[in-house]
């Protein structure tokens, strides 16, 4: 079983890879503690053995002893509370860059949780799974309070005492009963809102297509329930959560209220002095936060462990393909008898060099061969990339070797040159942009390619997001390099330009790649050197893109809608 297969393994590891600063840390906590329980008792043997029997030796020793307390005191807080800081970010971070990794990894994550529900997950979850070490120091610090404030307690008056010791278990146990509801409540908190989180993704990406099918409306509503739904959630975790908090404070005050009113019974007939009395209220007042701290515990601890259970679903998840270790023998693509959603026995051979257009019928066709090339994983029959299996090859030089760039194409925030050219590019920058007809987007721009681009590239229209994806797939110059409707946001003009650039980057006198382009554009499928017209998920036609227009009528219908 994986050290993280569950929440309760993540925060045992939590706790393990930050021991060091985290038991420092809880340490100065608990010294601090002890300091601020023993205000409360000193202020009371001042007043006993130096105010009431009026020796200045004994109150100037005294009032030197509760200064050092103090002073103590702010030492331990501050380099305690260093210490502690420091491993909840560092673990914060931890978490965030290991999920990350997971989500992003080479060989793809099997997960059914949607983009926003686990950009939740990498920044809200993981927060309130660092918490733990927050939580760890409160809980020991507290304790140190109350035993150091009911030993005192019990040295002045038994009852007192006792008080104390009974009390605080007892309020603790009726309290942890209603963790699991809290823990319950606090997920279902959290999927609502990564729920949410996605669809406001989908619709600020997809926002223009809505607008041009004029479906803007429907969206909008979908997300309102679906943010109803999250906030109906929110309010129910707050409820528990502020019920608890509610309970909790009342029975902690309740409980710090009755050892007050015990002392002052108790100095009012004679059974303990003035300084004794001074010293049990003190600590009764010191004891309201301790003991509120001990009363949240199972709140806290339910809540870091929701965060953690989500936590620990995403690292534990399989990832889709097997490790590669296949080394292919150049890149000649080869697809055989291939079932694949509504591929039924699809074959398909794309040789080294060759620039193949592939048109299918329908659209769903299409995507799946798309998908397929990209992901080869959930198929029966042969992907072969260099006479070997595709999901066989390691995933670093399959995908040097074969680049897929789906349709819809994910741009960052920056600027034109870091979403093209995030790393050098060898001088082949110009030419890439030419060949996407890229550089009209820059050259449109005062700044050029220092010009911003927000997230998802949402300041840019539908065709110049396409462009800028095209440079960058041309730019990284795989062998073999496979696009999906590349042109479909672009004029007739642009579209031609593309088409020309492709070619001639690609396929001109320092040819040798091989490109793969689905599409029915008939300016794209004009410039290759040959056709595969896909029907009913199998290859129904093959030739020069004039020749199967002339004579085949269904080709003809499906590049010229």
């Amino acid at each position: 079983m994986s050290k993280v297969s569950t929440g309760a393994a993540v925060l045992r590891r939590a706790v393990v890879r930050n021991g060091r600063r985290l038991w420092t840390g809880t340490a100065l906590a608990g010294v601090y503690q002890l300091c601020a329980a023993l205000v409360p008792i000193l202020i009371g043997v001042i007043v006993d053995r130096a105010v009431a029997t009026g020796e200045p030796t004994a109150l100037l020793g005294w009032t030197a002893t509760l200064a050092l307390v103090y002073l103590v005191l702010v030492v331990t807080y501050r380099f305690g509370a260093r210490h502690l800081q420091r491993a909840i970010a560092e673990e914060g971070h931890q978490l965030r860059v290991e999920l990350a990794a997971k989500i992003l990894h080479p060989r793809v994550l099997r997960t059914g949780r949607h983009t926003g529900d686990l950009l939740a997950v990498t920044t809200t979850d993981a927060e309130y799974t660092s918490y733990l070490l927050d939580h760890i120091p409160r809980v020991t610090s507290a304790l140190v309070a109350v035993t150091v404030s009911a030993v005192a307690l019990l040295l002045i008056s038994t009852p007192l005492g006792l008080t104390v010791l009974i009390a605080i278990p007892v309020v603790l146990a009726v309290l942890t009963r209603t963790a699991p509801l809290i823990a319950r409540r606090v997920k279902e908190q959290q999927d609502q809102a990564g729920r949410a989180s996605a669809l406001a993704t989908d619709l600020v990406t997809g926002l223009r297509p809505l607008r041009g099918l004029g479906v803007q409306d429907a969206g909008v509503q979908r997300y309102r329930r679906v943010s109803r739904h999250s906030l109906a959630a929110t309010l129910r975790a707050s409820r528990t959560q502020n019920a608890y908090l509610g309970a909790s404070t009342m029975l902690s005050s309740l409980l710090a209220g009755g050892i007050a009113l015990l002392a002052g019974w108790f100095a009012l007939t004679g059974r303990i002095t003035v300084g004794q009395f001074i010293t049990v209220i003190g600590s009764a007042q010191f004891l309201v936060e301790p003991f509120g701290v001990l009363a949240v515990v199972p709140g806290w601890t339910a809540a870091a462990r929701a965060a953690a259970d989500r936590v620990a679903a995403v690292l534990r998840a399989d990832v889709v393909l097997p490790p590669g270790t296949a080394a292919p023998d150049g890149c000649e693509l080869r697809l055989t008898d291939v079932t694949y959603g509504p591929l039924t026995g699809l074959h398909l051979h794309v040789r080294a060099g060759e620039f193949v257009g592939v048109v299918a019928r329908r659209p769903a066709d299409a995507e799946a061969l798309a998908r397929l090339l990209a992901v080869p994983d959930g198929h029966s029959g042969d992907v072969l990339l260099g006479g070997e299996r595709l999901e066989t090859v390691d995933r670093d030089r399959a995908r040097h070797l074969l680049h897929s760039e789906p349709h819809r194409t994910d741009l960052f925030t920056g600027t034109l040159a870091t979403n093209i050219a995030p790393h050098d590019d060898g001088g082949r920058l110009d030419e890439a942009l030419r060949a996407a007809a890229a550089d009209e987007v820059a050259h449109l721009h005062p700044e050029g390619l220092g010009m911003p681009v927000t997230e998802r590239g949402a300041n840019l229209s539908g065709g110049q997001r396409q462009r800028v994806a095209l440079a960058r797939a041309l730019l990284a110059g795989a062998p073999l390099l496979v696009l999906h409707d590349p042109t479909t946001a672009v004029d007739a003009v642009t579209e031609q330009a593309v088409a020309d650039g492709i070619r001639s980057l690609r396929h001109g006198s320092d040819g040798g790649y091989g490109t793969v382009v689905i599409t029915s554009s008939p300016t794209l499928l004009a410039a290759t050197d040959r056709v595969v017209f896909v029907a009913d998920g199998v290859v129904a036609a093959e030739g020069a893109h004039a020749e199967l227009v002339t004579h085949d009528d269904s080709y003809r219908r499906a590049v010229l809608r």
